[in-house]
C-alpha cells in the first residue's frame, strides 16, 4: 500500500524505474525479433495491436501485481498474434479483406465519387489535399485517387499505359 499519493519511496521510484527500463527493452527486442510488419504504415489491426502493446507496458511499468516476465509473455502473445494474423492475410484474402478491409477508389478518369467519399467518410477538402501533397494541381492529370486501407491516399497520375495498379479496385459508389 502507498505511503503517500504524491511519493511512496525512493524504493517505488526505483523500482518503476528498473521495471521500466526492463519492459520497454523486452519490448523494443520483441518488436525488432518480429519483423518489419510489425511496425509498419498502421490499418485498424495494426493500430489494435499498437494500443494493447502501449496498454501492456503501461500495465507493467505501473502495477506492481504484473512481473517483467508476465508482461514480457504478454508481449509475446500480441506479437506473435499478430505474426499469425498477418501470416494468414498474405496466403488467405478472405482474412486480408477482414483484417485490413479494402481500398476505396475516390476519383476515377475525371469523376469523383462522391457515394464511395460519403462510404469512406472523407471530405472534398481532404480529396484536394490529397492532390496538392501528390503535387498535381489539376483532376484532368489524374487517372484516380484511392483511399488506402492504412488511410494514406494514392494519387495516380495519367498515363498512357493503362490502370494495372487499379485493377483490383471496385467502385464504392
Amino acid at each position: 500500500m502507498r505511503s503517500s499519493i504524491f511519493f511512496g519511496g525512493w524504493g517505488e521510484l526505483a523500482a518503476t524505474a528498473i521495471t521500466a527500463v526492463l519492459a520497454y527493452a523486452a519490448l523494443v527486442g520483441l518488436l525488432r525479433v518480429s519483423g518489419k510488419r510489425t511496425l509498419s504504415k498502421m490499418n485498424a489491426f495494426d493500430f489494435v495491436v499498437t494500443i494493447a502493446l502501449g496498454s501492456t507496458l503501461a500495465t507493467i511499468i505501473l502495477s506492481a501485481d504484473v512481473s517483467i516476465a508476465q508482461g514480457a509473455l504478454a508481449f509475446a502473445l500480441l506479437i506473435g498474434l499478430q505474426f499469425i494474423v498477418t501470416w494468414l492475410s498474405v496466403r488467405i484474402p478472405t482474412v486480408r479483406r477482414a483484417i485490413t478491409g479494402e481500398p476505396s477508389l475516390l476519383f476515377y478518369r475525371g469523376v469523383v465519387l462522391h457515394d464511395a467519399m460519403k462510404k469512406a467518410r472523407v471530405t472534398d477538402d481532404e480529396l484536394m489535399a490529397a492532390m496538392r501533397s501528390a503535387g498535381v494541381t489539376s483532376f484532368a492529370d489524374i487517372e484516380a485517387i484511392v483511399l488506402e486501407t492504412d488511410a494514406s491516399f494514392s494519387v495516380i497520375r495519367r498515363s498512357a499505359g493503362g490502370g494495372s495498379a487499379l485493377s483490383q479496385l471496385r467502385d464504392d459508389g
